[in-house]
């Protein structure tokens, strides 16, 4: 009996541990979400997407180091759009699928430009986003909304 009360105090125990480690995450991106944005974090992914295009722009050797801090700013943006779709993100997106769309990566730059309309359409983004997307060529996928579909459905019968 105490081999068995001993076993089970060890297990909660544990379980314990394995909670207090995953809830101060969850209590971060619940924090986030009330808060909004950290306004440094958009401070700085802007600054680099800025020197990025600058270097785009004046036609300077693009290193593959900026490749790189190019990929892990999208990540960036990506990994807080997860947690929180905020406007604020749209030039950003913008301005990365730019940078992809002169560098002739049209598969990320398309990606980018559908994120805008995805989530950021009503924004001035938006309209500029779905202009590149038809002069690129692509079809232009917008979601639709429940009321939407179901106006549609009603209008069929």
């Amino acid at each position: 009996m105490k081999q068995t009360l001993s076993i089970l105090v060890l297990f909660l125990f544990i379980v314990a541990l394995v909670l207090n480690q995953v809830l101060p995450a969850d209590a971060a991106k619940k924090a986030v979400k009330k808060k909004g944005v950290n306004q440094e974090f958009l401070d700085d992914i802007t600054t680099k997407v800025d020197n990025l295009t600058k270097k785009i722009y004046e036609k300077e050797l693009y290193t593959p180091n900026d490749a790189n801090q190019l990929i892990g700013l999208k990540l960036q943006l990506d990994e807080q759009m997860d947690i929180l779709s905020e406007a604020s993100f749209a030039p950003l997106y913008f301005k990365i699928g730019n940078i992809y769309r002169l560098r002739g990566q049209e598969k990320e730059a398309i990606s980018c430009y559908q994120t805008i309309l995805e989530n950021f359409s009503e924004t001035a983004y938006g309209p500029k986003a779905r202009d590149i997307l038809t002069e690129m060529g692509v079809e232009i996928r917008v979601p639709v909304e429940d009321s939407e579909e179901d106006s549609l459905s009603d209008e069929e019968f």
